[in-house]
């Protein structure tokens, strides 16, 4: 389909022009005809070769694109120009609104004898999630400029946003500094270990609970145990995507003089795993992700290595909230029959809901025996104890204060109900999420709780 230029427009007002002039001097009226003739001759000679316009022009995109969150990039087109000639293109894609793009096309002059050509998009995508492009749209000159061709091709472009983790890299950014060889962090271990390395003879001042009796029996002498420092264990990040993880949230893009922004929980437990499957990474463990609503969503066994931790964001990136109350049940069950190696398990959930965490407590017996389980939630707004704030200074404050100590109540004993059972529970902190997080795993490597 061809469509006029202004260059045609403005050649068809100079015609009118000179036929207004026409009515008051005869000698413009005698012009008049030829005028018309030869714009018109030229404007059909230009139309039939406007058709010739995108002959041979193609344009390619990659079938997956990654993208950040709030971070621009680009996408990369490829256009092919099969013949030898200079080209005048005008490319179009009709992006999503959460993508963002920052130009409504892009216009380009492909040089002669220039079979490939590079362009880019810039974009700057606002909400995460997966999203497609279907078509692309070319629009070629004619050789005089006066018409347009158009037209669209199919493609099948598949866009990733990811979430942006560069303020909690900028937070933390202590460790991901490469020392030593490895880039790990050179911690202190208490105590001996717990990893079975082999057995050697008794030698005076070992422990008597060390000697392997089995062994000493066997052979006739006393035989010692010898234990290592465990290198390499399994850690798991657990998150709730249940109605309770809809709740929005404040936070500080990291950028300096940025605007806070609101979030889901759901989106500060995506980032906060994702923070902590570098740093397992970077203390050599393995990681591991399950999401769960009213039943398990989502299931990546701890691995390690550049393309474990890509399936992990790619089993997050396209979380939402969902109106459903958590399954504990069939969570916890799952649990227990698939992981059979002792891991930690960080479980980011939100169990201000008595009956929820009536649920929890229940379930939670059936693994608490066998992992170590740690059990995470952002503290609620307004939830403190008694003259812990500022004075409030009318009465609604004051009831308002009474209800964020007796939520702050409830919890503690929530804590302390876990305690009992050998699971630690803790608060977090909005903005120090997800060092928090990292805290509590590097406080378990270093006291070898696992």
């Amino acid at each position: 389909m061809i469509f006029p230029r202004t260059a045609l427009l403005t050649s068809c007002g100079g015609v009118v022009f000179v036929a207004a002039l026409a009515a008051t001097d005869p000698r413009v009226a005698a012009l008049l005809p030829a005028l018309a003739g030869a714009v018109a001759a030229l404007a059909f000679v230009d139309a039939a070769l406007a058709f010739r316009a995108l002959r041979g022009v193609s344009a390619t995109l990659p079938d997956v694109v990654r993208l950040s969150k709030d971070r621009e990039g680009t996408v990369d087109i490829l256009v092919r120009n099969e013949s030898a000639r200079s080209r005048r293109l005008r490319l179009g894609l009709a992006f999503p609104r959460e993508v963002g793009a920052v130009r409504d096309s892009i216009e380009a002059v492909i040089p002669p004898d220039t079979q490939v050509s590079h362009l880019e998009w810039p974009v700057v995508p606002t909400r995460r999630g997966n999203y497609r492009l279907n078509r692309v749209y070319l629009e070629g000159v004619s050789p005089l400029g006066l018409w347009s061709r158009r037209s669209s091709h199919p493609i099948d472009v598949e866009l990733r946003v990811y979430p942006n983790l560069m303020g909690e890299r900028r937070r933390l950014a202590a460790y991901f500094l490469n020392r030593g060889a490895f880039g790990v962090h050179a911690q202190r271990q208490v105590g001996q270990g717990r990893e079975f390395e082999k057995l050697r003879e008794y030698v005076p001042g070992d422990d008597y609970e060390d000697v392997h009796w089995k062994a000493t029996a066997k052979r006739g002498r006393p035989i010692t145990k010898l234990y290592q420092l465990e290198r390499t264990q399994e850690v798991y990040v657990v998150i709730d995507t249940s109605r309770l993880s809809a709740r929005r949230v404040l936070i500080d893009q990291g950028e300096p003089g940025a605007e806070l922004v609101e979030v889901t929980q759901l989106e500060r437990f995506i980032t906060a795993a994702l923070i902590l499957g570098l740093v397992a990474e970077r203390q050599g463990d393995l990681f591991g992700l399950l999401t769960y609503g009213d039943q398990v969503r989502s299931f990546v066994r701890a691995s390690a290595g550049q393309a474990h931790y890509s399936t992990c964001r790619d089993a997050l990136y396209t979380l939402e909230p969902q109106t459903v109350n958590p399954d504990f049940d069939e969570l916890f069950t799952f649990l227990r029959l698939r992981l059979r190696r002792r891991a930690l398990l960080l479980f980011l959930t939100n169990l201000d809901d008595p009956v929820l965490a009536e649920s929890f407590v229940r379930n939670v017996e059936m693994i608490r025996r066998q992992h170590l389980v740690l059990v995470g939630m952002l503290t609620p707004p307004g939830t403190s104890p008694l003259f812990s704030g500022a004075t409030p200074k009318s009465v609604d404050e004051v009831y308002r204060a009474l209800a964020g100590h007796i939520r702050w109540n409830d919890l503690r004993e929530l804590e302390h109900v876990m305690h009992r059972q050998g699971v630690t529970f803790f608060l977090m902190d909005n903005e120090r999420m997800s060092a928090d997080l990292v805290t509590r795993y590097t406080n378990v490597k270093q006291r070898q709780l696992l």
